[in-house]
């Protein structure tokens, strides 16, 4: 404080000290995990979440998305996951990480299936039947895949591909899954989901600031729809439906997508860093 006044350090200690007698300031000393809890009692009030797990930072980024994989996994246990739905990302790509070296075969967890189709690029973190497949391997459960592409080359493409008894198939397991892992992440990304072909000049348009699956949403919560998208995903009212939806966030998720994706009204359970939440609460 005293650096950003460029005041004395006796004189910051006597100004808060004077603050503190007027009720200005008040300086609390929380028990490990409290803190977590008073903003997660914030977010229940204030948004549609019902929980989640909320973590320090740790030393770096790596350590905190070990961090809030862990978290993730846990908290499928505590919400009694049977039938999930993943997503794809950064945070998701460290989960599989996270299992693979602490493999959980008695999770309770029984089939698990992708919520988007697989990428054309080769980075782990997008390659949705991959990632199911080992998940699955891990949680001891059944895996279910999607044998399309998230991004077809048309709307005509598209409405091809979802007409196939393929699609059907997944359909069918996205209606019957219990919980389902959504990926919140910034905008723009990298990579791109041909976002430029998708959405025109709609996304800069509507300030997006924030997406979940291939779907963006803006500062206000509003997903963003264009006729021309052509990702093969979830429908969003078929999400909806399901009764855990949880939203998570890596260590770089911004503030900014983080308070988006809350005013969505979609999620009812967030794993996110405590840091990150307290500035999008405030």
């Amino acid at each position: 404080i005293a650096r950003e006044l460029g005041v004395s350090r006796p004189l910051v200690s006597r100004m808060l000290g004077e603050a503190r007698e007027l009720g200005v300031v008040q300086i609390t000393v929380y028990e490990p995990g409290e803190e977590s809890a008073v903003l997660l009692d914030r977010l229940r009030l204030s948004t549609s979440l019902q929980g989640g797990v909320l973590v320090e930072d740790g030393r770096d980024d790596d350590a905190t998305n070990q961090t809030l994989s862990k978290g993730a996994v846990e908290l499928l246990g505590q919400l009694g996951a049977h039938r999930l739905g993943v997503g794809w990302g950064h945070l998701i790509g460290q989960l599989v990480t996270w299992l693979e070296e602490n493999p959980q075969p008695h999770s309770g967890v029984t089939d698990i299936c992708p919520l988007v189709g697989n990428a054309s690029i080769p980075a782990r973190n997008y390659q949705s039947n991959e990632n199911v497949r080992l998940i699955a391997q891990q949680l001891g459960a059944v895996p279910h895949f999607i044998y399309l592409p998230a991004l077809p080359e048309s709307v005509e493409e598209k409405q091809l591909l979802c007409s196939t008894e393929i699609y059907r198939k997944i359909q069918t397991q996205w209606a019957a899954m219990d919980t389902a892992l959504v990926n919140i992440g910034n905008y723009p990304s990298s990579p791109d989901f041909a976002s430029l072909v998708r959405y025109g000049d709609l996304l800069q348009k509507e300030r997006t600031c924030g997406r979940l699956l291939v779907y963006y949403f803006n500062d206000q919560g509003k997903i963003i729809e264009s006729d021309q998208d052509f990702a093969i995903q979830i429908p969003l009212e078929l999400l909806k439906s399901c009764r855990n939806i949880i939203g998570v966030c890596s260590a770089n998720t911004s503030v900014q997508a983080v308070r988006g994706a809350l005013r969505t009204g979609i999620f009812t359970h967030l794993v996110a860093r405590s840091a990150a939440v307290e500035s999008a609460l405030n």
